[in-house]
């Protein structure tokens, strides 16, 4: 791979990972105290927090795709498919740093073959 094309993917996939990891390190609110005045309010509190749930989930599922691209970096298979062993597009590459897979596998992996 050319070296100027791995370190700028290094750069973006370590760029990721810093912000993963802040938004991974902040706290999840738990809600508040419940009151019996409103059920709407009560709704709103739990709704927002099994919304931060998810994000926080796949946050944690982003993260560990972007250490599997650095440790694909560091073994020299960046930038090929781990399904079909053909070169992944540079521009899905620059699109998503983290991509394992070229555009074809990636739609047989997402329909579970």
């Amino acid at each position: 791979m050319d070296p100027t094309v791995a370190k700028l993917a290094r750069d973006a996939l370590d760029a990721e990972r810093a912000r993963l990891h802040t938004e991974l390190d902040a706290e999840i609110e738990a809600p508040g105290q419940m009151t019996y005045g409103s059920q709407a309010a009560a709704a709103s509190q739990v709704f927002a927090q099994q919304r931060d749930l998810a994000l926080h989930d796949k946050m944690a599922k982003e993260l560990a795709l972007v250490d599997a691209a650095l440790a694909r970096l560091d073994a020299g298979t960046f930038g090929t498919c781990l399904r079909c062993g053909n070169d992944i597009a540079p521009a899905r590459l620059e699109a998503l740093p983290w991509a394992a897979y070229c555009i074809a596998c990636q739609k047989l992996v997402a329909d579970g073959r």
